[in-house]
């Protein structure tokens, strides 16, 4: 086959490298080769909910909030916004020849690991724990960083952790995920798939964990029979960091570094985040691997750089000419509010939620998190130059016409030194008080990250900290109503709180306007639409081992016990209704949605699928906003693959017999009902 004109560029490179040179361009941060005109690049760079570790960036909700929202176009529009800050931001930092880590192009994201496990503290980096929701917001993600021109990419996405990884973070460099057929055919994979083979997306990254044995990022089953085999993925493999040292270091499948680094290339890992990969040279001694193999990786990986634009005349590009005036605009400002309020889930309301503010008198604010930067951020995030803490937000919203006053009340994970309790006094003088509870990246995220934590940055027990537990207990025993605000990334216990709660909402870490859309939302100037992209479980004493990844026992379909808060719930101020339900030939549900109210609604429309002796799923969604008294009448693909099951062999067959649909704006179930979610309609179809 003839080549084009890049794959010939790139042969005329090869043909002028040494091994030493083409070796020391698989490593992250890539030396420049002046004699050649290569620059110095670095693959290292992250794009999470933002422009990462690299400065001045619109910040916005955690991935996790993201999931909340069910939102493929909005999810979309905020890759795309994070894509053109990353443009403007590495024109600035290359024109001062600043190639360093976390000023690139190349982004190690999106997270598409399913959250299996509430205790996984990097959970807040995926969009929760259904497959179905996870693919298409990964896919949305990585066309919004990836662009849509035919030669150039706007950025580079990566589709990370492949696969089977979600904790414990203690234990991820020497764990085996041991894994059937039809859990990786059914739950692990599919998002993966779906991201190469429909969305595109330039990179992969292994995971630091072994697979049914094998070490994730030099394993023949998932990345050659799986990602370039059956699935024909074409562009590269790059290693978390320091995975490869993993090999004979603690999975002990190798005996040394060159060992390592041979065998990673070998089975198609093409970059090595870390610094094994110098021992390449000495593993082509040895006769370990060849040249041909290290150029084979080359190959894909200057295919990226070559689609970046960096060997090409910036003037001849679509993507160079991005300023600086679009980092931080208002346009990407506004953005983020519209997230952070689409992501917030409202988990009760007796009633007391919208706030007044024109007949309300006073409002007290308490907890640790009240005034927290912490509390909005999450992990992998930028630096932003307008938080709107939730205190910020909550005063702003109710104006100056609201008497409000500001106490802690409670440490975020220690004991007060001081025993006296005037800030529990105080709230009785007030007409409603907003405890702003939960967690930090301080005690939650990566095994490094999370330097509060004694767990490596997982949650082992879904409680508050004992700090805030206690005082929120004595705090919900006072007379007067309280709205109790979660920060978290992971789904934290609350049945000590639900009944004497007024209202619970969930934040999630909502990004640089987080406070302004929890004022907008209480205050009803905007409306809960955020839905639960997990399950909540009641305990940890209802889940399997966290180390076990069998799915049985986990997320909303596989769970053998009823869950606290179910995935897929969540309130609003003004619930739509679906008058009308069927699916029609070719699969596809038609439903019409009525706004019964004088103002406008929004939520979420939820199809999900049952069958004799098969799981309940999610098979479509579709966010939907109406206008005062309107009627909309929708048409939702089911896709073919949902019409299937898979069997203890990891095929897909057919399903057969009777099958029964379910629209409405939760799951089916009967938990979600008594929380307050309306009944669904249902549609039976029979299958031969």
């Amino acid at each position: 086959m003839e080549k084009n004109l890049t794959e010939q560029r790139i042969e005329h490179l090869l043909s002028q490298l040494t091994l030493e040179e083409k070796i020391s361009q698989m490593v992250h941060q890539a030396p420049e080769i002046p004699r050649l005109q290569i620059r110095e690049h670095s693959w290292w760079n992250e794009a999470l909910h933002g422009v990462a570790r690299g400065g001045l960036a619109t910040v916005f909700p955690q991935a996790i909030g993201l999931g909340a929202t069910f939102d493929p176009d909005l999810v979309f529009r905020i890759a795309d916004a994070t894509s053109t800050e990353a443009r403007a931001k590495a024109r600035l930092f290359h024109k001062k020849g600043n190639f360093s880590r976390y000023t690139g192009l190349t982004f190690w994201t999106p997270n598409i690991n399913i959250f299996r496990d509430p205790r996984w503290g990097r959970g807040q980096e995926t969009y929760g724990e259904d497959p179905l929701l996870t693919a298409e917001l990964g896919k949305a993600f990585v066309r919004g960083l990836q662009g849509n021109h035919p030669r150039y990419l706007k950025t580079a996405a990566c589709a990370k952790h492949f696969a089977v990884h979600s904790g414990p973070e203690k234990l991820r460099h020497t764990f085996d995920a041991v894994v059937s057929p039809k859990d990786l055919e059914e739950t692990y994979l599919p998002a993966f798939r779906a991201l190469v083979q429909d969305a595109g997306v330039e990179a992969v990254m292994g995971a630091y964990n072994r697979v049914n044995g094998e070490p994730a990022c030099g394993s023949k089953f998932l990345l050659q029979d799986t990602l370039r085999g059956s699935w024909r993925f074409k562009g590269h493999v790059v290693s978390d960091c320091w995975a490869i040292k993993d090999f004979h270091t603690n999975h002990k499948v190798t005996k040394s570094p060159e060992e390592s680094a041979a065998l990673a290339v070998k089975t198609g890992c093409d970059l090595n985040c870390g610094d094994t990969y110098p021992a390449l040279l000495k593993a082509v001694e040895l006769g370990l691997l060849t040249e041909a193999d290290i150029d084979t990786s080359l190959r894909r990986l200057f295919t990226t750089r070559f689609r970046l634009g960096e060997f090409d005349d910036p003037n001849d590009q679509p993507y160079t000419s991005i300023g600086p005036e679009h980092i931080c605009s208002q346009a990407h400002r506004d953005l983020a509010l519209e997230a952070a309020e689409a992501s917030m889930v409202l988990l009760k309301n007796n009633g007391i939620l919208p706030l007044d503010r024109t007949t309300l008198s006073s409002m007290y604010l308490i907890g640790p998190l009240t005034y927290s930067v912490e509390a909005l951020i999450g992990n992998y995030h930028g630096q932003s130059t307008r938080w709107s803490t939730f205190g910020e937000g909550l005063v702003e919203a109710a104006g100056p016409g609201v008497k409000v006053d500001f106490r802690h009340g409670a440490l975020l994970n220690q004991a007060k030194g001081n025993p006296i309790e005037w800030a529990l006094y105080e709230s009785r003088e007030f007409d409603v008080t907003l405890a702003c509870v939960g967690l930090t990246n301080l005690l939650e995220g990566e095994e490094g990250d999370a330097i509060a934590s004694d767990s490596y940055g997982d949650v082992p027990s879904m409680a508050l900290p004992p700090s805030q537990h206690e005082f929120l207990l004595k705090l919900l025993d006072g007379p007067k109503p309280v709205i109790v605000v979660v920060a978290a990334g992971c789904p934290l216990d609350l049945s000590p709180y639900y009944e004497k709660a007024a209202a619970l909402i969930y934040s999630w870490y909502p990004g640089e306007a987080g406070g302004q859309a929890l004022g907008r939302l209480i205050f009803g100037q905007s409306d809960f639409s955020g839905k639960l992209p997990l399950t909540f479980p009641r305990s940890v004493d209802d889940l399997p081992a966290f180390e076990e990844y069998s799915m049985i026992g986990r997320t909303y379909r596989f769970a053998t016990r009823e869950p606290f808060f179910p995935f897929g719930f969540g309130l609003s101020y003004r619930p739509l209704a679906v008058t009308s339900f069927e699916i029609v030939p070719d699969h596809r549900a038609v439903l019409v949605v009525e706004n019964p109210f004088d103002a406008p609604s929004k939520d979420l429309v939820q199809i999900y699928l049952e069958g004799a002796g098969l799981v309940r799923e999610l098979v479509a969604f579709k966010r939907l906003e109406l206008g005062p008294r309107k009627t909309a009448k929708l048409e939702l693909e089911i896709p073919a693959e949902r019409l299937t099951t898979v069997d203890s062999l990891g095929r897909r067959v057919p399903r057969t017999g009777k099958l029964t649909f379910f629209a409405g704006f939760s799951q089916p179930d009967g938990r979600s009902r008594i929380l307050g979610a309306p009944d669904p309609l249902a549609f039976e179809i029979y299958i031969q």
